[in-house]
């Protein structure tokens, strides 16, 4: 049975269709990701305003139909911070389910820190004993996570603040200036520092920030990996490090404020973060195959 995901988030929406694996994981069948058509100026609470929201359907009802050509049974749409912030989220929810043919579901940040659990842990070739913790930086917002293998989360936390949300607060120039990054570096800080985690054996980062580090500085983020990333993605205009790291310019444009939020993660954790493939849609994928009696689910 294949199953899919789509998930709007704050920076993109992205697709996912997968199938069980004989290991009682996923197998991968069809991917996409696809930038935001939402301004990037956004406040959290701000209402989106009628073109936002038809060039979100139609992006979201394209993946839908994607997802259905690949042979998904089943298609979770599924949205975080940037519709559960808004302030029409419920007429937003409406209209898109309706063009995509498909309820959408506005997570809260504890479901969404559970799933990137799951996803996350799903995903590596062998499930890690001990306490485990889990950090997905997000455009909109950042979910931690901290629980076993076994018997999934048992602490989570959701933080109103993501790498968009922080670039648009604070960054006015490419690249940001130090007083923007002392800005950055101080508003990561007191968001993650309120937080008190269990402590961890291991812990891992996912989501496209995050993931979009590997090819700068390997699969570790630690201080000294974290220091030296900071220092090139700050070092030349967003277009340039777009065009240096093969991503696109909007991803390169919210790394500044990523690693720095990352960074403040590795000191709640008082551990450093392994990049992991997994994520939202892995866990929503796994629950929906849990839930009509195939493979693993969340």
């Amino acid at each position: 049975m294949r199953c899919a995901c789509v998930d709007i988030g704050a920076n993109t929406t992205r697709l996912l269709v997968a199938e069980p694996s004989g290991a009682g994981g996923l197998r991968p069948v069809f991917a996409e990701r696809l930038f935001s058509p939402l301004r990037a100026e956004r406040d959290p609470g701000d209402p989106l305003d009628d073109e936002e929201v038809a060039a979100l359907a139609g992006q979201v009802a394209a993946q839908v139909a994607l997802a259905r050509e690949y042979g998904a049974e089943r298609v979770a749409v599924v949205a975080t911070a940037v519709l559960r912030s808004a302030a029409n989220r419920e007429d937003v929810a409406a209209r898109i389910g309706g063009r995509a043919g498909e309820p959408l579901q506005i997570l809260d940040g504890h479901a969404e820190a559970r799933l990137v659990f799951s996803g996350a842990l799903g995903a590596l070739d062998e499930p890690p004993a001990g306490e485990v913790g889990v950090v997905d930086i997000g455009g909109g917002s950042t979910e931690v996570a901290v629980g076993t293998a076994a018997a999934g989360p048992r602490w989570s936390a959701s933080i109103q603040i993501g790498s968009r949300v922080l670039t648009a607060a604070h960054v006015r120039h490419d690249p940001p200036t130090a007083e923007e990054l002392r800005a950055l570096r101080a508003d990561a800080v007191a968001a993650l520092d309120v937080l008190h985690p269990p402590p961890v054996d291991d812990a891992y980062a996912v989501g496209g920030d995050a993931t979009s580090l590997r090819r700068l500085v390997g699969p570790v983020l630690d201080a000294d990996a974290l220091a030296a990333a900071r220092a090139k993605v700050c070092a030349a205009p967003a277009q340039d490090i777009a065009i240096d790291l093969e991503l696109h310019p909007q991803r390169a444009r919210v790394l500044p404020a990523a690693l720095l939020l990352l960074e403040a993660a590795t000191v709640a954790l008082h551990a450093p973060l392994r990049l992991c493939g997994g994520g939202l849609r892995e866990g929503v994928v796994r629950e929906l195959l849990q839930d009509s009696g195939h493979g693993q689910g969340a």
